[in-house]
Formats: C-alpha cells, structure tokens, sequence
C-alpha cells in the first residue's frame, strides 16, 4: 500500500471518517472512496461507486456487489460512547463500556463527580457538554447517554446530539422527567426529532441498581448499533 494512501487513512482514522480502500484485483490499482467521492489511480463507474459507499456505514471488507474484481477494505472509526454526566451509573458503564470494545469518554464539569478517583483509567473531560461535543464531534459511530438527570447538562447534550449522526441517544429519567424534557426540546424546536431519544434509557431487564441499570443501557447500545433501531 502506497505511502499516501496509508497517510490519508491515518487522517481519516484522527477525524473518525470512515474509509474504503477500493483495489482491482487484477492489477492493484486503487482508490480511496469517502462519503463524498472517489480519488486515486482507478476510476469507478457511477454505480461501482454507489455500491462501494454504501459499504460505509456497515464498515464491512468484501467485494463490491456488482463490480467484479474490485474488493473494498474499510476503514472505519473505532465505536465511541460519550456519558453525560459522572453518576454512579456511569461509574460501572465506562469500564463496562471499554471492555465491550467502545472508546469511553464521561463529560461533566463538576469536578467532584468527574474525578479520577470515581473513574480511575477513564478519560474524562470537565467542559460543560455543548463545549466537549462540539470539540468531539458527533459522528456515526458514536452512542451519547445523558445520565446525569440535570437539564442543564442534559439538555445541551440532546440538542446536539438530535440532529447528529450518532447511532443511539438515550436519556436517563422517569416518564414524568422525560415529559418534561420533551417540552423543552420542542420549544428548542427539535420535536421532529424527539423520538430518537431511548427513554426510559436501555433494554427492559428489570434491574434497579446502577450496575443493572448500566448492564441494560450497554446492551440497548449494542442492540442499536448492530440491528439499528426498532420499532
């Protein structure tokens, strides 16, 4: 693989864009294909290129359907979770989270929750939420949770992340506190979008405790990620 080639994967992996190397097997003529174009020593047809972006988000290797002798290595952002708010749950759903293969990053300005003592070898940041997600970004290989049950971190947080290309959005609270933050997100002019929020946040296992309630939103964001979501 040529030494740009490899660069411009380098740069994309640093921006969490996903990839694909596209090379012919018959003499290895390559290019690489982003959401928006394809650029290098082989040219694609309009519909070989069709088919090879719509390999991005599923961040699958194969060959290209419809295109023979041409194979699509991916390239894709590694899956992320951003925790609004350093609460008990979130203390067992970082390093649960992490085990499960996520790059894991608790966002909340109080420095007496967000402590390296509460989250020892968890990446933390004390920006408030608008500020850590618009300096992250929001791609479409990230999940965002908002558990810290204050509106003024919560809120923030769904605003950018309803628009957003995340794969997940989920809100920790009760029926009645998720009434309520509807009502401000629809006056924040995002109603057509409310109903991406997961909530009452993760899968119906039963669980009352913070460890229980963390095992069921990590497996609701896994569900998502691989089935996407259900109706």
């Amino acid at each position: 693989m040529k030494s740009a080639v490899l660069a411009r994967i380098a740069e994309a992996q640093r921006r969490r864009q996903p990839l694909l190397v596209v090379t012919r097997l018959g003499d290895g003529a390559q290019c690489l294909v982003d959401a928006e174009r394809a650029e290098g020593d082989l040219s694609l047809s309009s519909a070989a290129l069709a088919a090879a972006q719509g390999l991005l988000s599923s961040g699958c290797s194969m060959s290209i359907p419809g295109a023979d002798g041409l194979f699509a290595r991916a390239y894709v952002p590694s899956p992320r979770l951003l925790i609004v708010g350093a609460v008990h749950i979130a203390q067992v759903l970082a390093p649960m989270a992490d085990a499960a293969g996520f790059e894991v990053i608790v966002i909340d300005p109080r420095g007496a929750f967000a402590s390296a003592q509460r989250f020892p070898g968890v990446q933390l940041t004390d920006e408030w939420p608008d500020e850590a997600l618009g300096r992250l970004g929001l791609d479409g290989a990230t999940a965002l949770v908002a558990l810290s049950h204050d509106p003024k971190l919560d809120d923030p947080a769904l605003e950018l992340g309803l628009p957003s290309q995340v794969f997940y959005i989920g809100a920790l609270g009760s029926r009645r506190t998720h009434e309520k933050r509807l009502e401000r997100l629809r006056a924040a002019g995002l109603e057509s979008l409310t109903g991406r929020i997961h909530s009452p946040i993760g899968l119906d296992l039963g669980g009352r405790s913070p460890a229980e309630i963390a095992v069921a939103i990590l497996a609701e964001v896994i569900q998502v990620r691989h089935r996407g979501e259900r109706t």
